[in-house]
């Protein structure tokens, strides 16, 4: 079984742990966001991706779902020492590593899929890992600061404000212009499921498919495309879901996803079980959907997330005959 996932950060990256457990065979390619991406201290940093490649390859930080484990942060000490900033953004020692080598390989010419290919083959991750675009895509988010309205990158607004203030509208700064990475159109058009983790739909998810091609390339694959809700009992399970989908004037509730997503793009659709009562609402507006727990509290419960989310899809491919 061939399957693409549309992967953030966390989120993503667990949910792709449980479908390795839960899908052993399968060859699975991650396509993920890169419009987290920022530089900083003249470093490529690549949240999304470093976070899905530490996870599945065993360096993740457990705890915080981010960064790397045993971690310290005596450079970002020492840069505030100089008085050079930001410092509400920590890399940790180990994880600066990564960015040198990736920074140092771009600036030799290569680009980010190849860069991509080359840290994974250290981590081994077990799934083919490719950034949704090499070109370069920023998501911005445009609020109110001191009484004017100002764009900032999305990493501002998620790490130093915590999200603190509301969002006014997202732009996935770059994407119009950009291309899909190499390999991404045609793992599409080779897959036989194509999946939506339990990732930001905006942010994540969204800026992917802003990029040109990819959102099309899905909706005409003809196979089965099954999301799983972000959004549990009305609140996101961790992050700021509520506030990103505010932003693009959707409610924070696990239909009012699968409607911004559209029948036209998803097949399939998960709610947690304290979602129950969506299930009928979905189904009316074209989407099969099911009730199953979506907590992801231990590797089983990913597991068996992921074995839902491909038996929903196979009960798809059957009405379809």
């Amino acid at each position: 079984m061939r399957i693409v996932v549309l992967a953030g950060g966390i989120g993503g990256a667990r949910c792709l742990r449980g479908l390795k457990a839960a899908a052993p065979d399968a060859d699975i390619t991650v396509i993920g966001n890169t419009g987290d991406d920022i530089h900083l201290f003249g470093l490529k940093v690549c949240p999304d991706l470093d976070t899905v490649m530490y996870t599945l390859g065993g360096g993740i930080d457990e705890e915080q779902g981010w960064g790397r484990a045993d971690e310290t942060f005596q450079v970002k000490s020492e840069l505030a020492a100089y008085g050079v900033g930001p410092e509400w953004f920590g890399l940790g020692d180990r994880d600066v590593a990564t960015h040198i080598v990736r920074t140092q390989m771009l600036g030799a010419g290569y680009p980010l899929s190849a860069v991509t290919e080359a840290l994974c083959d250290r981590w081994k991750p077990g799934v083919r890992l490719l950034p949704m675009s090499d070109d370069r895509v920023e998501t911005h988010v445009a609020v109110e600061l001191d009484g004017q309205r100002r764009a900032i990158h999305f990493q501002e607004y998620w790490v130093r404000l915590r999200a603190s203030v509301d969002a006014h509208a997202v732009v996935p700064v770059g994407a119009e212009q950009a291309k899909p990475a190499p390999g991404v159109l045609e793992a599409i058009a080779e897959a036989d499921v194509v999946l939506f983790p339990p990732s930001n739909p905006v942010v994540s998810i969204g800026t992917i498919l802003a990029v040109p091609g990819i959102r099309e390339a899905i909706a005409e694959a003809g196979v089965p495309v099954v999301g799983l809700s972000p959004i549990v009992g009305g609140a996101p399970v961790r992050g700021m879901a509520d506030k990103m989908l505010a932003a693009v004037g959707v409610e924070a509730t696990a239909a009012a996803v699968a409607e911004h997503y559209g029948s036209g793009l998803l097949d399939g659709w998960l709610v947690d079980t304290a979602d129950e009562e969506a299930v009928a609402g979905v189904e009316a507006a074209g989407i099969r959907c099911r009730a199953v727990p979506l907590m992801m509290t231990d590797a089983a419960a990913a597991a068996a997330m992921a074995r839902e989310a491909l038996r929903l899809a196979e009960d798809v491919r059957e009405v379809r005959g």
